[in-house]
């Protein structure tokens, strides 16, 4: 398999951070979806025309989006942001997506309409940071390429709505590789802390959203740190002394992470509502089934925990 971590961008023009997204991820298309699984695409087809004035509500990842967005209009020295539509639907039926783009004023100009067909070959073209999908095999073949994806789940909206955008990550299969993962579920936990506590000197190597966390660190940069619109979370199931690693990595990246909370284990759905994330995204099953219910989540189906 390919590195999944990704290569940084340098240039001024390839600075920008792009988004990529499903229309499921983006709007609540659950209603029409249930039709097409349930008579098919002729249905579906003729349901979509009828109904393509008829806007659509908001989805999982729309707060996301929103906000990102928005940035582009507070920070004009920042890198700029750009969100491309990815969608399974056709030209025909997607035009009642864009007349809901429209509507809601999210400034999405570039898409890709596939009749069905996949559409994880059309993220790198577009030079996607990061793909956000409601379809798992599109999520798993875009990971595969070296880019940053998830599976954005059916989930519960933050609580503690907050203008600014707040993005949580996991650690180990996520921001950094899995191999301290790796270690911690085939040798157990003793292991795990003599292998961290061992290696706390070296840098973790970078996971699949590594990338992505650099991108934000960027537009972080171009506002004071006590006012950017950005904050970054780390929630990680790791606790003290495998803490150590993740801090000196972290500084070896040269990025910063607003915030870290070091659970040891415990149940980080609570915390992440707290925080009030946008958006979590983590590997394991368990995880995201448990985050889910406080904030919006994206599993990410890298590492060891998605090889059984």
């Amino acid at each position: 398999m390919k590195d999944p971590t990704p290569t940084p961008k340098t240039d001024s023009v390839d600075n920008r951070l792009v988004v990529a997204i499903s229309s499921r991820a983006l709007f609540d298309l659950g209603e029409s979806h249930e039709l097409f699984e349930r008579e098919g695409i002729d249905a579906y087809r003729r349901y979509q025309i009828a109904h393509e004035n008829d806007l659509l509500e908001p989805g999982i990842a729309f707060p996301l989006v929103q906000k990102l967005l928005r940035l582009n209009r507070i920070g004009a020295n920042a890198p700029r942001i750009e969100v491309i539509l990815l969608s399974r639907n056709s030209a025909d039926t997607g035009l009642r997506i864009f007349n809901s783009i429209e509507h809601h004023g999210l400034g999405i100009e570039r898409a890709a309409f596939t009749n069905g067909a996949p559409t994880h070959a059309y993220v790198h073209p577009f030079g996607a940071d990061v793909f956000l999908s409601a379809h798992p095999e599109d999520v798993a073949h875009a990971l595969a390429a070296g880019v940053a994806a998830a599976t954005i789940l059916p989930s519960k909206a933050p609580t503690l709505a907050s203008a600014q955008l707040r993005i949580a990550f996991d650690g180990d299969a996520v921001l950094f590789g899995d191999e301290s993962e790796r270690v911690s579920q085939e040798q157990g936990l003793e292991a795990f802390h003599r292998y961290e506590t061992d290696n706390a000197g070296r840098p973790l190597p970078g996971g699949p959203f590594r990338g992505f966390l650099d991108a934000l660190h960027r537009i972080q940069s171009a506002f004071p740190m006590d006012a950017s619109p950005i904050r970054t979370a780390l929630v990680t199931a790791r606790s003290a002394p495998a803490h150590k690693r993740v801090i000196l990595t972290l500084r070896a990246w040269g990025v910063r992470i607003d915030e870290a909370l070091f659970l040891g284990g415990r149940d980080k759905g609570p915390f992440l509502e707290a925080f009030g994330a946008d958006i979590f995204f983590d590997d394991s099953r368990t995880n995201v089934e448990s985050a889910r219910k406080h904030v919006a989540t994206g599993h990410v189906p890298h590492g060891v925990s998605n090889e059984r």
